[in-house]
Parts: structure tokens; sequence; C-alpha cells
């Protein structure tokens, strides 16, 4: 029987804006993989940012070597869904996460993913904010209830099998990922949603980790009122299509 080949890590970051938060979320992920023994490798998917956060990505590749970070920039704000599909070509790990650059996302809970995956051999394993000592610090009451409106909405709707369906860190199997993006059309807030309800469709396997979620340090938040509106939308087309 051949070895089972090594595990390796590609980190999916797309970035808008980002310049002051990037530097910081990337040396705390280099510094949680050298800890832990990971072999890794970042890749920074900018969207065109006005900020300079490209020009920071570059330094950031000769920092730490094109060989861990690497820069796949786009021209323009193309959506998140998309910025993964361009993230995974060029993706050489067999596990891919997927997080936020904002440091609402903190990379001290990746190994904590890939323990859990070891754990129970998951297909995906999810950050969750609401089970065990999961949390959210930094909203203010209004957001907290939107979240949870929306959280109680899917799980009601779509029994998807999981507690955190709005949020965006977590481990997949790279080819886990590549099939369920094929699947999924939703973008924006619904995105990450759709991703683990096709993956219950699918019998792909689901762990969790509880994980503290902060609310962004620098820059401006992406949840407005038209967010909102296109979340519930989404919803109803997920009810009425799964």
């Amino acid at each position: 029987m051949a070895a089972p080949r090594p595990q390796r890590l590609s980190v999916l970051l797309p970035t808008y804006n980002e310049r002051d938060n990037l530097p910081l979320v990337v040396w705390l992920l280099v510094r949680t993989f050298r800890e832990s023994g990971i072999d890794f490798e970042i890749i920074i998917i900018d969207d065109g940012s006005p900020d300079g956060t490209q020009e920071i990505a570059e330094q950031l590749e000769k920092i730490y070597g094109s060989d861990k970070i690497l820069l796949r920039p786009r021209p323009r704000k193309l959506g998140l869904g998309t910025a993964y599909i361009h993230g995974m070509k060029h993706a050489t790990g067999n596990f891919i996460v997927i997080m936020d650059a904002d440091l609402s996302h903190h990379p001290k809970f990746i190994p904590e993913f890939i323990k859990k995956q070891k754990e129970g051999n998951f297909d995906i394993v999810s950050g969750t904010r609401y089970k065990g000592n999961g949390g959210v610090y930094g909203w203010d009451l209004r957001r907290k209830l939107i979240s949870r409106g929306a959280n109680f909405l899917t799980q009601v709707l779509l029994r998807p099998g999981a507690s955190d369906l709005t949020g965006s860190f977590r481990l997949y199997r790279k080819e886990v990922l590549q099939k369920l993006m094929e699947k999924c059309v939703s973008k924006g807030y619904v995105f990450q949603m759709e991703m683990i309800v096709r993956a219950r469709q699918l019998g792909y396997t689901i762990g969790e980790v509880p994980i503290s979620f902060v609310d962004r340090v620098y820059g401006e938040s992406k949840l407005g009122g038209n967010e909102i509106v296109s979340f519930l939308k989404g919803l109803l087309t997920l009810f009425a299509t799964t």
C-alpha cells in the first residue's frame, strides 16, 4: 500500500483594502505553522485594492520567500467565490484553509482544525462561533442579532448538520473544495452557507472546532443592508432548490 501523501496546507487569503491587516495576519500564520511543524503556502488573492494592499503583499513575498507567499492578484473586485477558484488553481496543498485577512480569524485555531480532521477523517472542518467555548467579540447587538438570526433561519429551513453556516474559517480537502465550487452558485454572504448545504447533499463529513471571532481591527465592515437582503434572497433560493 502506498504511503499517504504528507499533509500540506494551502491558505487562500482573499484581500480587498487590507494593507494594515495583511502583514500581521501573515506573520501570525507563518509563526503558527512553523511552531506546529506544518508544511504550508499562503496564497494572497488581491482584487485590485486601491489602498496599496498589493504592494504590501509583494514585500511579504520578498520577506518570507515566494515558495511560502504567493501573490495571485486580479484586476478588480470579482467576488469571494471566484477568488477561491482563482486561488485554488495555484494551490499545491492537499488541504486548503479559507479565512479572512482582517484578523477576525486567528491562525492559532488552524492546528486544532488539523487535529480534528485527523481524529474523524473529516472532509471539512468548520470553525464555529456557536458551540462550546466559541464566541464573537467586538460586535454590537445589531450585528449579533443578524448573525444569530441568519443562522437560526438557516438551521430551521435547511437542517444543514453544522452549527455555524455563515462563518468563513474552514479547512477543506482540496478535491472536496473543488467539487463544491463546481456546484455553488451563490455570491457574497450566502456563499459560505451554500458550501455547507451542498457538502451535506453530497454526503461529505463535517467536523467543527469552536473559535473566537474578533471584529475587524482596521478598515470597514462589509456587512450592510444590501448584504442582509441578498442573504435572505439566497437563503430562500437554497431552500427552494436543495
